[in-house]
Parts: C-alpha cells; structure tokens; sequence
C-alpha cells in the first residue's frame, strides 16, 4: 500500500491512502486489524452435482471437456474447477493479507427464484458444501423466493451462516418487497446482516428472458444488474427504511452507484433518503478507484466493504484492494457484522491454511 501515490479527496479517513507527503499519524492498536473479503463465490462439488442432475434450467453439463452452465435469461457459462481450487483461493487470501472471505450463491443462477420444490435442494446443495469448507472462509445463507418464511431465516443463522444473501430482483419495487417483509423483519430481530447481489425476482419463472447471442458477454453485467441494484437500493433506502430501522444492508457493487443518483431522486418528486446512514454498507466488487472515490463522497468512505467478486472479477485489474484505506474498511466491517467482530475479538489472528 505504501507505495501507491493518492491524493485523497474526501475527508480525513478517506478510502484511498494518502501521498507519501503527507504521512498519516496513527494510534497504536490493541488487536489485529479486522480485513474481510465480503463478497466472493465458490463453486462447490456437492452444487455443481445437484446441477448436473437436473434436467431444467439451471443446469450443468460437460461439454467438449468442459463445464458448462446453462441459465434461463444469461448465455452459457463455462465453469472453471481446475484453475479455483481451495488451496489457491486460500492463497490469494493469505497474498492479500485478508484474514477470511464470505461466500456468498451467485444469485443470477436463478436458484432462489425457482419454485421452492426444485430450489430447496440445490440450496441444501450450496449450503452443505460451503458451510463444510470451514475458516477462513464463512457463508452468506440463500432462500427460496417462493413462499418465503422467517424460520428460513434461523435455520440457516443457527447452521452458522453470517447472514442472508438476497437477489437484488426480490427487493425491487413495493409489491416484490411485500412477501419478504417477514424475512426482513425476522433478520432484524435476530441482529443479522443482508447482503443484496444482482439476480431474478421469483417473477423470473412465469417469464424467463432468452439472452440475445448478439449482445457481448460483459451486456447483462451493465445494464441488467445494475438496474436490479439500483432499484432493489431505491426499495430499501428510499422507500422501506423507516419500517426496518435497525436492519443492516451490504450492496453488492456499490449498489449500482444508486447513491450518486439521489439529486435526481428529489429533483423527481422522490424521497430523500440518508445517504450517511450507519446501517447501509457498499461492497466494492466490479468498481475501480473513480467509482469507489465517488460513492465514498456520497455516502461517507465510512460505509464502504470489500468485496472482490471472486473468481468472476480479478481485483488486482481494478488496483484492488492495495489502494483501499483498510482502517476505514475494517471499521466498517466491524460495525456491518458485529457478531463477527464479538467472536474473534479474544482470538488470535487466524491462521490461514492452503487446503
């Protein structure tokens, strides 16, 4: 980190680090520094199975030596086993001086919008497989969007997941909002944590899209998730807040910068939502340092996770996470996961193994 020159344009604890001019004056701390990778993806054996066994969208299947994922509403995906394995994940971890990863489903598969009959197994799938993986890596727990109660909610918090991942597609609009209020009411009471990635709404399977082989790989990742993430942080900042005060929220790439929108929220008869509220929490993953730079300026950097996106996004292409302020990430990360910070704050710093 020392070596990366940055002006810093926010304030005194911005996210970027400072020039060597100007050398930031530090206290002397009394435990090793909480660094977490909030947002990563791992493809485990028991969920690529429950996949290839499966005879409707989503599935998996080989194909000329390779795996290939099909989605309703994205293009073939070729997964990539060999090249992600648990040690090198591990080691990328140990490189980046990160101390744990949270896996999270990648939410655009569409299993959580599945009818709950087909999506209960390969979420038992995704949660037996990642749960078993064990330190330094911790798992954000997915539900079926279908019929979705808040005894879903505990199982997966008493499993030991660290709070529940959300498609950002169920939590855009009133009406999509409207059957998860007790799931979000129940995630309050118990003190956990929602993490909103892109992915479908459960209107997904009464009409899924057909992905045009004229659009370029890169299209549903810059117009379609950003939209869901815009809209699924309109419902919750802008519209819900005031019914779940006490909720704690992570948005997954910086909620599609919808906080740099909020001037155009009012000028449009909107709300005005509190931007520099202490509960809404902004993961990196997928921005660089301009975008970072821009939401820090909206929100306070104070607010800002990271979030790496792994193995979909490289973040040593983005200049991440050398060029992030990790005082002002890992207090943040303290006050999103409280819990967390509670369990490990008498513990030795953790020792990561290559597995």
């Amino acid at each position: 980190m020392s070596s990366i020159k940055c002006i810093n344009l926010i304030d005194k604890r911005g996210i970027f680090p400072r020039s060597r001019s100007r050398p930031r004056r530090t206290q002397p701390k009394t435990r090793p520094m909480n660094k977490i990778d909030v947002h990563q993806h791992f493809w485990t054996a028991s969920l690529l199975e429950a996949l290839a066994a499966r005879h409707e969208l989503p599935l998996l299947r080989r194909e000329h030596h390779l795996l290939v994922l099909h989605l309703a509403g994205e293009r073939p995906y070729v997964i990539d086993t060999s090249g992600e394995t648990l040690a090198r994940r591990a080691a990328l971890l140990r490189r980046d001086e990160l101390a744990e990863a949270f896996l999270c489903i990648s939410s655009p598969l569409g299993i959580e919008s599945l009818a709950r009959e087909q999506a209960t197994p390969l979420l038992d799938a995704y949660h037996d497989g990642a749960l078993a993986l064990g330190p330094p890596f911790a798992v954000w727990g997915a539900i079926a969007l279908d019929r979705p109660r808040p005894d879903d909610v505990d199982r997966l918090l008493d499993r030991g997941c660290i709070g529940i991942s959300l498609p950002a597609g169920a939590l855009a609009g009133v009406d999509a909002l409207a059957c998860l209020r007790p799931v979000l009411a129940r995630l309050q009471s118990r003190g956990a944590a929602l993490f909103v990635h892109p992915g479908p709404g459960r209107d997904r399977e009464l009409s899924p899209s057909t992905p045009s082989l004229a659009d370029p790989l890169w299209w549903p990742a810059l117009t379609r998730y950003v939209a869901q993430m815009q809209a699924a942080w309109l419902t919750l900042a802008g519209v819900a807040r005031t019914d779940y005060p006490d909720l704690r929220v992570v948005f997954a790439m910086l909620a599609g910068l919808a906080p740099l929108h909020a001037e155009r929220l009012r000028a449009r008869g909107g709300p005005t939502p509190r931007l520099a509220d202490p509960l809404l929490f902004y993961d990196t993953s997928s921005y660089g340092p301009s975008a970072v730079r821009a939401v820090a300026g909206a929100v306070g950097p104070q607010q800002l996770l990271y979030g790496s996106d792994r193995p979909v996004i490289d973040p040593d292409e983005l200049g991440m996470p050398e060029r992030l302020d990790w005082e002002a990430i890992a207090d943040a990360t303290e006050r999103a996961f409280p819990s967390v910070r509670d369990s490990r704050s008498h513990e030795p710093p953790l020792q990561l193994a290559a597995r």
